[in-house]
């Protein structure tokens, strides 16, 4: 009986070594992160890169390990001036997920260094790892998203949007078609 109990005692220890070390994680993920993330969007037959990217990370207040947030990629020379999504995440015995709820699909970030100050590592997107480089920055104004997706779209479950006609004025030209994040790699 003596070893049984102190098996059980090893293995809570163990489980709350790990607790305490993705609260750790959580805590110092949360704040909002720039740099690149090496990721592109697919669109129209073409791929377009993301200049820098910006991700808030806001800890659940019932639950240290996980929470919400906003993944932001900023473009130029795009049909777009950024993609936005709401991301909601987690850490798991050091493992973060990060889940896109726009686009549907989540990511794992593994293998990283994170400080107050710097957050590096690799991004699983699949069997594609990529490295990632972010600086830790004060959080940016929000409320100047107006709508998340891209350039004014507005999530309610229909994918259509705007995009410049590229006729040099300011038409519209719509189409149903959605940009797919990629993380460094290029479609062919």
């Amino acid at each position: 009986m003596k070893k049984i109990y102190s098996m059980m005692m090893i293995a809570m220890m163990a489980f709350t070594f790990t607790a305490c070390e993705d609260e750790m994680i959580a805590d110092t993920l949360e704040g909002t992160w720039s740099g690149n993330m090496y990721v592109s969007s697919y669109y129209n037959g073409r791929d377009y890169y993301a200049t820098r990217t910006e991700i808030t990370f806001s800890i659940d207040p019932f639950r240290f390990t996980k929470g919400s947030g906003y993944w932001v990629d900023y473009y130029s020379g795009a049909p777009w001036d950024y993609v936005a999504n709401h991301i909601s995440w987690r850490v798991d015995n050091g493992h973060i997920t990060v889940y896109f709820i726009e686009d549907g699909t989540s990511v794992v970030i593994d293998n990283y260094h994170l400080s107050d100050s710097h957050f590096t590592g690799y991004i699983a997107d699949g069997d594609n790892d990529v490295h990632f480089n972010l600086t830790h920055i004060s959080s940016p104004n929000w409320d100047s998203y107006d709508t998340w997706g891209y350039d004014g779209w507005y999530y309610d479950s229909y994918w259509a949007r705007g995009t410049r006609a590229g006729d040099g004025n300011d038409s519209i030209a719509v189409t149903t078609e959605k940009p797919v994040r990629q993380f460094g790699k290029k479609t062919e």
